[in-house]
């Protein structure tokens, strides 16, 4: 497992923290993500010979938020 750190822009609220959570989780290979809105990040554990950084990136900006 691999652990990477995306910077996320647009989490207003706790909901915004859940939904991310939710649509990372549900990709194949995430073990686990951890979302925080104090530092508008997330912590990902995740296989990466099944689930890509760039799948990473492009489901959180597919629900609508920017990666920094």
């Amino acid at each position: 497992m691999r652990t990477t750190v995306i910077n996320i822009k647009g989490m207003t609220c706790m909901g915004c923290v859940k939904s991310i959570k939710n649509i990372l989780e549900m990709i194949p290979g995430v073990g686990d993500a951890n979302v925080s809105l104090e530092d508008a990040q997330v912590k990902v554990q995740h296989d990466d010979a099944i689930s890509s950084i760039a799948l990473l990136v492009q489901t959180i900006m597919d629900a609508g938020f920017e990666v920094v």
